[in-house]
């Protein structure tokens, strides 16, 4: 039989290189058409693979940690055990009907349907379709193979994997640390293992071990520590140096007294149809620009170089920077214009769980118009925002603090954030941003405003 080799494919959005997170297969095992057979992580996201084939396992060629370009080879499958050339088990009539009709395989992005045979399958009728015959699983081929042994190293945390619930970042976590997640309990809903469990394994084994200490012994104190630039970071930085070289940044910054904004929030907090949505001022600032970037489309629009013309996009897809172990994503919430403050809310809660979780697929991470950065949750009170590449504007929100105000002709303690907002000059003026920008302080600082301004 002739051995299959299945090669990395475009897993979208133009990646050209994946890094090998973990197998959930070995050498030698059966794998099962559509079977999840590894994890790759992208510049985008973490993926899944299925097997476009049904076979066994000859050969890995990359091991866990590799990062492997589009169109290289991943797995070769061989539909007898180690390529050995048994003799198969006797097909059913299925399989014979498919065989006459041609070897058909699943198409996945990046590979083409398979070639025409000028034989046309005959149509079964419903519920004539059997079982596949799957070979029993046969032991490793005894050749050497460019792939990690049966029993090397993960191959304990594959085993597990099927019982243990936990993030693919959570499972890299405790892989580099030594942390065996099959023996933690998941402090999370249903016991899914969270990253603060791994933390505290790693925390409780300290420097207590034989092996931490051996490590200190042969280490000087202040060694450099050399880390490894993944591709999430890899492509930040691509993506903050094409846009601070090519557009034109401007910022613009204004503080305003948001305590009329925070007391709204905590009614609505308290209302028995909005308890349990996570509504904040990242949540009404969100609102606020979304309606107001209708006023001011140059913000929500991109420059086209090659058409010679600006491009007002027709719909806000809102970016929403999030900090995660990967690095910084930006998901976007699509239609962001039409959503109701509840909705908003809830799907700005979910998209931002998944960043941080590392649950986001590559189109929730693409598409953006217009985005919002709260620097706020960090402390800090303002900075200067570098736009995503191909968008006109983004907004920066600083921590909302306590400080003494003018209000009411007396100076008061009253809460108040600073708003920063960074554009492209070659779509939005001067005028144009100022405007958007006071706009948006003013209803923050008067929600009673809004129907005025939006």
């Amino acid at each position: 039989m002739t051995a299959h080799t299945f090669k990395l494919p475009d897993l979208g959005e133009g990646l050209t290189e994946s890094e090998v997170l973990n197998w959930k297969i070995k050498v030698g095992e059966h794998v099962a058409l559509n079977q999840i057979i590894a994890e790759v992580e992208t510049a985008k996201a973490v993926v899944e693979l299925p097997s476009p084939f049904a076979g066994f396992v000859q050969a890995l060629h990359a091991t866990e940690g590799e990062t492997v370009q589009v169109g290289g080879p991943l797995v070769t499958f061989d539909q007898e055990p180690g390529g050995s050339g048994e003799q198969p088990a006797a097909p059913d009539s299925a399989q014979q009907e498919q065989s006459k009709a041609g070897e058909r395989t699943p198409t996945l992005v990046g590979y083409g349907a398979p070639a025409d045979t000028g034989n046309r399958p005959k149509r079964k009728a419903r519920g004539s379709r059997n079982p596949e015959a799957v070979p029993a699983p046969a032991p490793a081929a005894s050749a050497p193979v460019a792939s990690q042994p049966a029993d090397g190293p993960g191959t304990h945390e594959r085993e597990q994997h099927a019982v243990t619930r936990c993030t693919p970042p959570v499972r890299k976590l405790a892989r580099d640390h030594g942390v065996d997640i099959s023996a933690l309990a998941g402090s999370g809903e249903d016991g899914l293992v969270l990253r603060r469990d791994v933390q505290q394994a790693i925390d409780s084994a300290g420097a207590s071990t034989p092996a931490a200490k051996d490590s200190e012994s042969m280490s000087p104190p202040d060694a450099d520590r050399h880390v490894k630039i993944t591709a999430v970071r890899r492509a930040t930085a691509k993506a903050m140096v094409q846009s601070a070289f090519t557009a034109p940044h401007a910022t613009e910054f204004l503080t305003v007294d948001v305590t009329e904004s925070m007391e709204l929030l905590e009614r609505m907090r308290s209302h028995r149809l909005l308890k349990n949505l996570k509504l904040n001022i990242t949540t009404l600032a969100a609102l606020v620009v979304t309606r107001l970037l209708k006023t001011y489309p140059a913000l929500n629009s991109t420059w086209d170089e090659k058409a010679d013309e600006i491009i007002e996009f027709g719909s806000v897809n809102l970016g929403m920077a999030v900090a995660s172990d990967r690095g910084l994503l930006v998901p976007v919430l699509k239609n962001a214009q039409a959503k109701t403050l509840p909705v908003l809310a809830a799907e700005l809660s979910g998209i931002i769980l998944q960043g941080r979780e590392g649950t986001l697929s590559p189109a929730q991470l693409t598409g953006g118009t217009f985005s919002i950065t709260n620097v706020g949750v960090f402390g800090v009170d303002a900075g200067t925002p570098i736009l995503p590449p191909g968008q006109a504007g983004i907004l920066a929100l600083g921590q909302v603090k306590r400080r003494p105000w003018e209000y009411q002709d007396q100076v008061a303690l009253r809460h108040t954030m600073t708003l920063a907002l960074s554009f492209d000059h070659r779509v939005v003026d001067g005028k144009e941003a100022s405007e958007f920008l006071a706009g948006v302080g003013s209803v923050l600082e008067d929600p009673g405003m809004m129907n005025i301004f939006i």
